[in-house]
């Protein structure tokens, strides 16, 4: 049986938050007792580890993070936790974990390393203690993990270590294949695979919000280049992280939506697929910058970009009347992944802000066209919630103090997210409005705070479905308050196909809630 009372598990559980409510609710402890309960009782094994389904920004890391805590008391001495190969998602990891166990590391209940940064060797007063690693599944963190168990601190690979696959399906799970060899299995699967087998008192636990890779994987595989056999990692047991009360997900933008007296009813904006077009590159026969104002060619992201300005001082006056601080909110752009993109997007952004503080300053309506606009669209559904609203004269005239406050940023590579993460390991807010014109690293999970914006326009010729959900910074736990203000901007296919992603992954969750661990997987081709 769980032994729930230990030195660690039972202060970690009890923490609170900033406004003084527990930070893991009974459901939420529920989930990480069933979870070390399995993984102590249940035949796990490195083929067969356990899994955390969570969705999207659901709180997956809390529950591992507690599970970790409870694990600790019950008999494992080390966890390591892979992340995804970024730097940046590497130190929003380490954050997370040196925030969230900050008592107990100064308590010297436990210590916490990078990988990489890791002593050589550690002190024997150190590996007596319990001990969490962070490695990023990146080829050189695997090496010197590997390094660091089996050559510089032998001690711990007869120790009980509890391994952390956190977004379990990027990296360790994977085959391509190439001209020469055929099939091959990705190197960092291979080094994970190897890793696990090597560890005498070994638990894997698998957390994850885009199960699918894992899921319908074969039962084995023979590679034919090495004639190797490889045993795939496929769950022994599922659990699924609880949902908060907070939290806004597909149910909220792909059902409630359709309901016409839900504020749902307004997230969506269409946007016109020629104006991701013009978003590509300069081509002054479709969209000349100096008309950034006026221009059709960029109707629905001038609108989203005043929306948004609007919207959010909609809800910073919301706050300041009722005597709280004033908070701070965050915009995406994310339509392509080429940096020459990035870089004339924010040439447009850029552009639009000016030429409102410059509108403004000379008295030009088009701007207080703009604003009224924005004003009207954002008052249906901040009535419906039954919010106070400024007047449009309230706003127009608080333009010469909001725009100084836009701020925009481009973030296109790891170098440009770990300049900009704040000490939780989140992008920072600078400034009370952040316009984030984003590229491939949205795909890694990157997490930004109070986004009541997202425009969005990737379109592969093939939608992947863990992909798409990746991108859906949108979901998470949001203040309702919020949602009166938020929009979400794109095409009708990519809503449609969005939609259809959103009715997938619930079916596979209904499908686990019904059935538990005995649930089997169903693909339906639509």
């Amino acid at each position: 049986m769980v032994q729930t009372n230990g030195p660690i598990y039972s202060a970690f559980i009890n923490k609170k938050d900033e406004n003084g409510k527990r930070v893991y609710d009974a459901q939420a402890r529920k989930c990480v007792q069933e979870t070390v309960d399995a993984l102590l009782t249940k035949t796990t094994t490195p083929d067969n580890p356990g899994m955390l389904l969570g969705k999207i920004q659901s709180g997956k890391t809390r529950t591992f993070l507690g599970v970790i805590a409870l694990a600790f008391d019950n008999g494992f001495d080390v966890a390591v936790v892979f992340t995804k190969g970024t730097n940046a998602l590497a130190q929003q990891t380490l954050a997370r974990l040196n925030k969230d166990f900050k008592t107990e590391i100064a308590g010297d209940l436990l210590h916490i390393f990078d990988i990489m940064s890791l002593p050589d060797p550690l002190a024997e007063y150190e590996l007596q203690h319990k001990l969490i690693f962070v490695c990023k599944k990146e080829d050189d963190n695997i090496r010197r993990l590997d390094n660091a168990i089996f050559h510089t601190n032998t001690a711990l690979a007869d120790k009980r270590i509890l391994l952390i696959d956190d977004e379990a399906d990027f990296a360790s799970i994977g085959f391509r294949r190439t001209q020469a060899e055929g099939i091959k299995i990705n190197k960092i699967a291979s080094q994970l695979d190897a890793l696990r087998r090597r560890l005498s008192h070994v638990d894997v636990l698998q957390v994850t919000a885009t199960p699918y890779s894992l899921y319908l994987q074969p039962d084995t595989m023979t590679i034919p280049a090495t004639q190797e056999t490889f045993l795939p990692v496929k769950p022994a047991f599922t659990r699924l992280v609880p949902i908060h009360d907070k939290y806004i997900g597909g149910e909220y933008y792909f059902e409630e939506s359709l309901e016409a007296d839900s504020v749902a009813s307004y997230l969506h904006i269409p946007v016109d697929p020629n104006e991701l077009a013009v978003l590509k590159n300069e081509d002054r026969r479709r969209f000349k910058i100096e008309e950034a104002l006026t221009s059709p060619g960029i109707t629905s992201l001038r609108r989203a970009i005043v929306t948004f300005i609007v919207g959010g001082y909609i809800r910073q006056w919301q706050e300041v009347s009722e005597g709280r601080q004033r908070p701070k909110y965050s915009f995406i752009v994310h339509t392509e992944t080429k940096k020459n993109a990035h870089e004339w997007q924010e040439r447009i952004v850029e552009q639009i802000v000016a030429r409102m503080k410059s509108a403004v300053k000379t008295g030009n309506k088009v701007v207080r066209a703009l604003i009224e606009a924005a004003h009207t669209d954002l008052s249906a559904s901040v009535q419906l919630m039954k919010g106070p609203t400024p007047t449009v004269d309230q706003i127009y005239a608080a333009l010469d103090q909001v725009l100084p406050m836009v701020n925009y940023t481009r973030v296109n590579s790891e170098k440009d997210v770990l300049a900009m993460l704040d000490e939780s390991g989140q992008l920072k807010l600078r400034t009370p409005f952040n316009i984030f014109i984003v590229g491939q690293i949205l795909d890694r999970g990157l997490t930004i705070a109070n986004l009541i914006g997202f425009f969005y326009g990737r379109s592969p010729k093939r939608f992947q479905q863990d992909t798409v959900l990746q991108h859906s910074r949108m979901y998470g736990v949001r203040p309702k308050e919020d949602l009166a203000v938020t929009r979400f901007y794109t095409t009708l296919d990519i809503y449609s196909a969005m939609r259809n992603i959103h009715e997938f992954d619930s079916a596979l969750r209904q499908n686990f809630e019904q059935g538990g661990d005995q649930a089997g997987v169903v693909v339906s081709p639509r």
